[in-house]
Formats: C-alpha cells, structure tokens, sequence
C-alpha cells in the first residue's frame, strides 16, 4: 500500500493528504522558479504522489500560480499549476496535466515522517542562484537540467518503492 502523507500550510488553514509509492525526498530542483517560491537553501525538494488519492480541506484559501518560462523569443505560461495558501503562502504543491496521474508535493509542506535519503539529485544547476552553495555529498548526483531517471526508476532501482 501507497504511503499516506498528510501536509498543512505554516498557518493550518490548508490541509491535505495524498498516497506515494516514491515518498523519498532526494530530488533538490535549484531552478528559479521552485527556488524563488520555496525559499530554502536556494533549492525546492519536490516529491511524487498519486493525484487520484489528493484530498484538501482548504476553506477557500488554496491559490493557484502559474509561472512565466522565458525563452528565446520570449516568454510562455508553465503548464505546471503551483498550489500555495493565500493566507500565509507556503508552497504546498505542483500538479501538471502533462502527467494527470501524479502530483508533487514539495516535502517542505509535509507534516509526515519522511524516510530520509541516503544520495540525492541535484537537479536544474544550470540556474542556480550565485550564492548558492549547493552540499554535494559523496553518491550525489548533480545535473544541469533533469536527469533522465524517473522518480519511479530512482526509488525502483534503490528497492525504495512503497507498493
């Protein structure tokens, strides 16, 4: 069975609860977007969880946002909608219907016991802020962008999968 994970906003006024068979926190995304949203260490650890099982309790205060991608030419809309409290704007989650089945709760907003990661991903170095020193421990992987292994891959291949 699927791990529950339960996860509030900083002021309680969303709460949520949501299944994974991925519930390691091992992916940390330095793009600017996750990084300026999340605040952090310069980073956001995102995870993945099965959208079908996504149930709120959020009395109207759940707000949506949609980041602005810039591109050669321009600027495009994400399709990735970025779930946050409008009460006190924790960051709380990413759904993107390029992949309706999944959605991506950002570890921070989880209120559960998480199992902790033994090596990490360090992921969209590529835009990570000057400051930012990232602590690249020994058996971390570092990429630019993505890695080309799934979340699913990552937790199959490290007998991590919850079923």
């Amino acid at each position: 069975m699927p791990m529950l994970m339960t996860g509030s906003c900083r002021c309680g006024a969303v709460r949520f609860e949501v299944a994974s068979h991925t519930p390691v926190p091992y992916q940390l995304c330095y793009c600017s977007i996750c990084r300026k949203q999340q605040g952090g260490g310069g980073y956001a650890i995102n995870l993945a969880a099965l959208a079908a099982t996504l149930k709120i309790e959020a009395d109207g205060e759940l707000g949506l946002y949609r980041a602005e991608i810039e591109e050669a030419g321009g600027c495009r809309i994400s399709s990735g909608e970025r779930r946050f409290c409008r009460e006190c704007g924790s960051a709380l989650w990413l759904f993107d219907p390029s992949w309706p089945e999944l959605v991506h709760p950002f570890a921070s907003a989880i209120d559960s016991d998480l199992p902790r990661a033994t090596e990490r991903v360090h992921l969209m170095l590529r835009y990570k802020a000057s400051w930012v020193e990232p602590a690249i421990r020994p058996g971390d992987s570092t990429f630019d962008l993505y890695p080309k292994e799934s979340i699913e891959d990552w937790h199959r291949r490290r007998g991590l999968w919850v079923e």
